[in-house]
Formats: C-alpha cells, structure tokens, sequence
C-alpha cells in the first residue's frame, strides 16, 4: 500500500523525534537550513581561561553554550530560579510578582500559556534556529497574520470591523482601477514604452483584478457575504469598500505589518511555550548555571575581573579571566563598577521602553464561530493589537492576547487595564468580551531584575535594520578591557532574541582573538 510523504513524515518523526524529522523535511527540499554559522576559533582555544557570564537569558546562556564548547570555564550569575531572562512562558500555577509586590497567581487550563515575552521566530533569525535544531527544541508555524482576521475603525464603516482579506484586496482593485485609467489616459506616456504600458495594462487587469473594461467591481480574493455551496449556488461576493473609507490610514497599519522584513511568513514558535529554548539550553549546561545568584558588584582586578554577588543569602565573589555582561543597562547603573567613564554615560543615560501584555483565557470564538485560526487584529482605539494563538488550534480552550503596548495605559489601575481590554474584544467580536476570563497582566516596567523591555537609547527597532545606530550604540559594542556587553542592544536587531545570540556570539570571537593574541 503506497504511504504519502506527508505520513512518512509523520512516521519520521514517530520514530526518531523532531531532529529525525527536521533533517529528513530539509532532504527533501521542504525547507532550508537554519545552519549555525561557525565561529572562526581553534578549538579547545578556551582551555585554562575562566569567564563570568553575568545574566541568563539569550546571550548569556549562548555565549555559555559556545564557550563550553571552547573548553572555557564559565559560570552564569542569573539572579532568578529560572534561565531565560525576557523569554518568560506563564502558564497554570504560576505567579507574576511585580518589583511593587502586587501579585497575580495564573488558574489557566492545563496546556494553556502565554509568552509575555518574545512569542514568534522569524525565519530569517537563523541563529536562533539553528540553536533550537541543535537543542532538538520542536517548532510550529506561529500564524502572524490572517487574512481572516478583522479590523476596526471607528471612522469607517460606522465603527462596524472589517474583514482583512476584503481591505486588502478592496484596496488593491481599485488602486490597479485608478492606475489603469492614468495610463489609458496617456497620463504615464512619459514613463512607459508603448510595449510597457500594454504589458502594465494587462498585470494590472490580474493585478486587480479589473473587469474588462478596466472597472475593479469586486472579486472573490476578497471574500464572500455568502458563501458557495453545492448545485448552482455560486455564493455572493462581499460589495467591493469604497476607496474613500479604505483612505482611513488606520486600516494600514494593520494590513502592512507582515511587511516588514523581520515580520514576513513564515514565523514560528516552540511548540508548547517560547521557553522551551532557555530550559534546552539551562538542560545542556547543567550546573554551569547559578539560580538565585544576585551580582552586587563589578570590577576589574589585575588583569581579569572579580564579581560579587549574593547566593542563598550568603555574599560570595567570583573571579575570572573575562566578564561577559548581559544584564539590562538600566539596573548596571545600581549595581557598583568601575567601568570606564565613557560607559558609565553611556548607562546613566540609557531609557528601555515598559512594554506590557494582557492575556485571557477564553472558549476559542474567534475559531469556532468566526473561522479564524491565529494572527493579529486592530481596532482603531484600545488595547492593540489583539494577538490570536498559533498553538493548540481546534482544542475547546486558549489564551488570547488583547493588549501589547506601552506608553501611558500601563500607568492605568489593574481593574481599568483589564476593563480596557475587554472593551477592545468587543468591538471587534461584539457579545464576547463576556467570554473572557482568568486574565493575566505583565508589565515590564515592573519585573523583577528587568525593569523595561528593551532598550530605547540608541538601537532602537525602529530605526530600521539599515538605519545608523543611536549615540552610546559603538560605545557599548567594544569592549571594557575585560568585560564585554552582550545582549539584543549589542546588534542591530535590537529586542529580538536573534540579536542576543549574535551579540554572543560576536563577544565569543572577540575573547577568542585576544586569547590567541595573547598566545602567539
């Protein structure tokens, strides 16, 4: 009996769990490598070198992982009982304290989460997969963006949501329309060869898609009022929306943000929670990692460093070769140092945004009565955006985000957060703001040992990939004598975990060409 590849597959993975899988899906040309690029160092380099790694989220556990690998000697100080820094899954049980002492316990399903930090991989950050294929950490495809999802806009269509898949392709018909009617016009004449403008013509009319007499009157890319079904029943197209109502610039926000370079298909994400990633790593560097070890100095001694830090309530130091530094420049102000003066600016002056997210669990409306299956929504006030979960699709239960931001709302009382957020639910799906329950509030501003987001000083993410970097940036990519910054501010991917990984990875072959300068 023949076996589809899709079962192969499965049986595949069965066997020889998601590595086996991996690699066979890559033989066969269904996806491309995520290859960890190979440091430029001679092995065993490390040997009889020590190095303190201040911090266990992302780069630290990576610059770790590596320099093992190196035969260096380090030790991780993390100040909590668990790795992963900003990577944080909450789930059931667990409890959210706040530098304040508020505290949340979370009730949620058995199964249910919520990544209040980083939630989606792209698969253009190919560190950080290559390190989840090593770590045999399982991925999915995280959905992080839907043509199903809605969109509202209390200025159009009488506040009424919209379907993305209609916006876009509403919005594409009649611009083909408008584009086609200047080049008959002779409008682009300048422009075009007589060729170009027959070949314009003719993509615009697909593009559109336009009606023979170059008319956009709507189109089955943009869905249906009623849908197809058996015999003759063709369905009805939805009415095409007037381009004066599609005008509205908060629409684009919406249906724009896949295009960004770092947000494009496809993403993923660990199946089960985005820690799935520190926890593979913490597993394969056993007891290099100290829970609970709090850093209450840094310094330089002779030609190496010396850290204290407190450890089950007792003061304990650490000395070392080298420090690779990867906690948030915002709390190394507090900490005592002697870093040189041109770094200390550099921290004195440092903002990090207070990013937050709310998270409720809920029966899966947006599935089960709606069709749709993950992604993002908007609305044009509230808590935006409403972000659908990629995980555990068809199961009776899940975890929807309806609040990612930062700005003044984080200022609000729990109670009117929460009451916000609700309010958004319901203008896009009316009647089910009821449905949500259990809700979860995690504002960065007030976690413990972190006290913001990320970094807003001088690498901020939206300057843009190929933006010049902020004032301070060259500053703290070098090194102070023996202590190295690490961290997403170190790159130029400034709040993902890609650019920790790569800022470690970059510290690993800056120590590794002085130790072998040191050598010859």
């Amino acid at each position: 009996m023949p076996i589809s590849r899709r079962n192969f597959l499965a049986r595949a993975g069965q066997a020889g769990g998601f590595s086996a899988a991996f690699l066979l899906m890559q033989s066969l040309g269904l996806i491309e490598a995520a290859e960890l690029r190979p440091l430029d160092v001679a092995p065993g380099i490390g040997k009889g070198v020590s190095v303190a790694i201040l911090g266990g989220g992302i780069a630290g556990l990576v610059a770790a992982y590596e320099m093992r690998e190196l035969g260096y000697a380090c030790t991780i100080l993390e100040a909590r009982s668990r790795s992963g820094g900003r990577n944080w899954t909450v789930r059931g049980g667990d409890t959210v304290e706040f530098i304040d002492g508020s505290r949340q316990l979370c009730s949620w399903d058995a199964g249910n989460y919520q990544n209040f930090g980083p939630a989606r991989l792209p698969s253009v950050h190919t560190a950080i997969l290559g390190y989840c294929r090593k770590l045999g950490v399982p991925l999915e495809v995280e959905v992080n963006t839907s043509r199903s999802t809605f969109l509202e806009n209390d200025a159009a269509n009488g506040g009424r949501p919209v379907v993305q898949r209609q916006v876009i392709n509403d919005a594409r018909g009649h611009v083909s329309e408008l584009l086609a009617k200047c080049i008959r016009q002779g409008d682009l004449d300048q422009d075009l060869s007589p060729d170009d403008r027959t070949r314009m013509l003719d993509f615009l009319r697909h593009y559109g898609p336009l009606d023979a007499a170059g008319a956009y009157v709507g189109s089955d890319r943009a869905g249906y009022s009623k849908l197809p079904g058996a015999g003759n029943d063709v369905g009805v197209l939805n009415k095409p929306i007037d381009m004066h109502t599609l005008l509205d610039e908060n629409f684009w926000g919406g249906i724009l943000f896949e295009e960004a370079f770092d947000m494009q298909a496809t993403m993923f994400q660990p199946v089960g929670g985005m820690d799935r990633i520190p926890y593979a790593f913490a597993r394969a560097l056993g007891q290099t990692v100290q829970y609970n070890a709090i850093v209450t100095a840094i310094r330089k001694s002779g030609n190496g460093v010396r850290i204290a830090y407190t450890h089950a309530g007792q003061a304990r130091q650490l000395d070392a070769d080298y420090c690779l530094c990867s906690l948030p420049l915002n709390l190394l102000r507090n900490i005592p140092n002697d870093f040189s003066a041109p770094y200390r600016e550099v921290i004195a002056a440092c903002e990090y945004a207070a990013a937050y997210k709310i998270a409720w669990e809920s029966r899966r409306f947006w599935e089960q009565d709606y069709n749709i299956y993950g992604g993002l929504e908007y609305v044009s006030q509230g808590c935006n955006p409403v972000w659908l979960p990629s995980g555990g699709m068809f199961s009776e239960r899940g975890v929807l985000v309806s609040g990612y931001g930062w700005g003044a709302f984080t200022d609000l009382p729990l109670d009117q957060k929460f009451a916000e957020s609700r309010r958004t639910i319901e203008r896009l799906h009316p009647g089910h703001g009821k449905e949500l329950q259990k809700p979860m509030y995690v504002g960065w501003g007030l976690v413990p040992f972190n006290q913001g987001s990320w970094i807003q000083a001088f690498s901020s993410s939206e300057r843009g990939l190929d933006a010049p970097p902020g004032p301070g940036y060259e500053t703290m990519i070098q090194p102070d004598g023996p202590i190295y910054f690490i961290g997403d501010y170190a790159s130029r991917l400034n709040a993902w975990q890609e650019g920790a990984a790569l800022s470690a990875q970059r510290a690993v072959q800056l120590v590794s060409d002085r130790v072998r300068a040191q050598r010859a």
